[in-house]
Parts: C-alpha cells; structure tokens; sequence
C-alpha cells in the first residue's frame, strides 16, 4: 500500500473548501473498516485514505503550515499504513463516563485493560491465529484509556481464507476483564483484502 506523499497534502485553504465533502467520505469509508469488539474496543483499520485524512485534519486543527513540519506529521502517520501481508489498526480503548471520573476512578478502570497486550488480542482466520503486534511503548497506564497501534501479519495462506466466504474470520479478545469476539462482516473482509492485495 503507497504512503502518503507531501504531493497529495492540500493547504488549510484547500481543504477547508472540501473539508465537509471529504469528511462524509472518509465516515462512509470507515464505516466497514471499524470493527466493534465488546463494550469497550474498537479496532479501525487503517489505509492510505485514512491516514491521509489524519494528516489533512491534524494540519488544520494545529495550523501547520511549514512544510517541513507537514512533513513531520506525514512520516508519523506513514507509519500506520500497513506494509506487505499485513493489516494496521488503530485499537481504541472506550470507557463511558470517563470524564466524568475522578483521577481515582480513571486509574482503576484503565487499570482493568492492562495487559492487552500480552498476547490477548487477534485475528482468527479459518485456523490461523494471528496475533495482534502491538507497537512499543504504548502500554503505560496514561496510553491505556486512548489508543494503541497494532498489526496483524497474514500469511499468503490466511489471505486466501479471508477471501473464501465460507471460512471463519473475526477478532477475538481474551483478556479476562473483557472477553469478546467480533466476526468480520463480508463488507470489512472486502477491505482488508483490498488492503493486503
């Protein structure tokens, strides 16, 4: 999948007069791509137009102008885009009422997740499991109750299942304070194959 180029990057200017056009786009295209794990997770699975969109939108909300600076924030999302035979995904981690907590009641529920990323969360397709990769350093007790990055390595064989209709495909979580399995909709199977091809 290509990366991001600063060729692609439209000024503030720009991408205000399409902003709203290119929002409802980009809702519409994530909407299969955003796969709901129990209560508390969601996993979105990232390409090259959702990425695009997180540049376009950090650039307007903090003003970046300097090209070496749009730049900066390209080559960090460049990094959630998926490299061969794998799958990206944003992991959010929701608790309700969260801002409504006291630093106390914070810690605690954030607190339930630790650990989730010691090999409790992945892809089944048919009979491979693919465990989820997550990336380093996000697993400290303030991180918890944002977001993590991750990645699924599927081999060319777990491909071929994924594209086969008949064959299992879903998440699975099994951390013992939030077991759940999601199955993939054939429409969410539809991307991840487009992003692995």
């Amino acid at each position: 999948m290509e990366k991001v180029a600063l060729s692609e990057i439209r000024d503030i200017a720009q991408y205000e007069r399409v902003r709203e056009a290119e929002r409802a786009r980009i809702i519409e295209r994530k909407r299969p791509r955003r796969v709901g794990l129990g209560e508390n997770l969601t996993l979105l699975f990232e390409n090259h137009d959702t990425v695009l969109f997180q540049v376009q939108e950090m650039m307007r909300t903090e003003r970046i102008v300097d090209e070496a600076k749009i730049q900066d924030e390209i080559d960090t999302y460049n990094a959630l885009i998926p490299g061969p035979g794998e799958l990206s995904a944003t992991l959010f981690i929701e608790i309700p009422g969260i801002s409504r907590m006291t630093t106390e009641q914070m810690r605690a529920a954030v607190g339930l997740f630790r650990g989730l990323d010691e090999g409790h969360l992945r892809l089944e397709i048919g009979a491979h499991v693919l465990p989820a990769r997550f990336e380093e350093g996000d697993s400290h007790e303030e991180k918890m109750a944002a977001v993590h990055y991750l990645r699924f390595v599927v081999p060319a064989e777990a491909q071929a299942l994924l594209a086969d209709a008949s064959s299992a495909a879903r998440l699975v979580c099994t951390h013992p304070h939030h077991p759940a399995t999601a199955d993939l909709t054939p429409e969410t199977r539809a991307e991840l194959m487009a992003d692995l091809s």
